[in-house]
């Protein structure tokens, strides 16, 4: 892999994923949203009219024009990083790397022809080589999942929600697609994650990056094992009411919540999928044709059913004792809205005939 003439090897010694393939590290999740959104009524029609229509080239001119592209000359230590990343998840192409003047931190993946990346000046200046290390991976590995088409096409229908009249649907389906892919886009944000712990390899570098994400500067005043405590607060507390009250707040996210993003990680680096890929077993592009798409759906569904059935959220738990056979919805349902198991209105007490 080389970047116009220079070969790239890790600064220090990291385990290289030759002709790794995206599957490798893709979360279910991702998978199965990306199936749901393709199969969103009208989404072939705005992807085919926008693929045609986006000012591509005049997105790169812009970031050319009025950013900081990243060289051997301007920022050659994120340089340096960017090959090493693609050299560790061996992609064939380099993508460009521009930083932009923002004080918010942020990070993004995008292009329709060839992927770029682009990082903020807040998050340069919030993060040390190792943690940034990690967001490079995991913008490296939205370039190698392909994830870049689908975030511009979010980008474009979200600034310009209101000026799509040339399409021919009403705002209603533009605002279903836009709904669907915020849900995609969070969900890929969980693949990309993994992909930037397989680049830095450094589960606390990455633990450390999402801590400041939500907290900034102040690491010393943070602890790893408080902040995914949240996390399990944050999924176990709370009746079927705060249940909805969450997927109201995440609806209108580009991301994950950041405690939520730094349990899966941490799932994941302790299961076996991860240790057999840094053992060399892993799914390779070669192959990514002879994949079999019902088994990816079988395993996206596997997925979901050991999400429900494990998850301490009520409203998950609900949909767990429904699937499970359970009677009495109505009364379920009440008791869980009003936490508590008495009897409820119209029912007959045991004490009447």
């Amino acid at each position: 892999m080389t970047d116009n003439g220079h070969e790239s090897v890790p600064s220090r010694r990291r385990t290289r994923f030759p002709g790794i393939s995206s599957r490798a590290y893709e979360h279910p999740a991702d998978r199965s949203a990306l199936v749901a959104l393709r199969k969103l009524s009208g989404f072939d029609t705005v992807f085919k009219a926008l693929s045609g229509l986006l000012p591509e080239r005049s997105l790169r001119l812009l970031y050319l024009s009025d950013s900081v592209r990243v060289s051997d000359a301007q920022f050659a230590h994120l340089n340096e990083m960017l090959r090493d990343a693609c050299y560790i998840l061996d992609l064939e192409k380099v993508p460009p790397m521009y930083v932009t003047q923002d004080p918010k931190p942020n990070a993004m993946c995008i292009g329709l022809d060839e992927p770029i990346i682009v990082v903020t000046t807040g998050l340069v200046e919030l993060l040390d080589e190792e943690e940034m290390r990690a967001v490079v991976g995991h913008e490296a590995g939205h370039a190698l999942s392909g994830h870049a088409v689908y975030r511009t096409v979010l980008l474009f229908l979200t600034s310009l929600a209101l000026k799509v009249a040339w399409i021919p649907l009403g705002n209603v389906a533009i605002m279903a697609i836009v709904t669907a892919l915020r849900e995609w886009f969070r969900k890929s944000e969980l693949s990309a994650d993994r992909a930037g712990l397989l680049v830095g390899q450094d589960l606390q570098a990455s633990m450390r990056g999402l801590m400041k994400l939500a907290g900034g500067h102040h690491l010393h005043e943070m602890n790893v094992d408080a902040f995914l405590a949240q996390a399990e607060e944050y999924e176990a507390g709370g009746d079927l009411r705060d249940s909805v009250l969450k997927i109201m707040n995440v609806l209108p996210r580009s991301h994950p919540f950041t405690t939520v993003r730094a349990a899966e990680l941490k799932k994941w680096a302790e299961s076996r999928d991860y240790q057999r890929i840094m053992d060399g077993h892993y799914p390779r592009r070669s192959d990514d044709k002879e994949t079999s798409v019902t088994d990816s759906f079988r395993e996206s569904a596997s997925h979901y059913a050991d999400t429900v059935r494990t998850s301490k959220d009520p409203l998950m738990k609900l949909v767990g004792d429904i699937a499970g056979g359970a009677g009495d919805l109505g009364g379920k349902l009440f008791e869980k809205f009003t936490g508590s198991g008495t009897s409820r209105p119209g029912a007959k007490d045991n004490g009447e005939g």
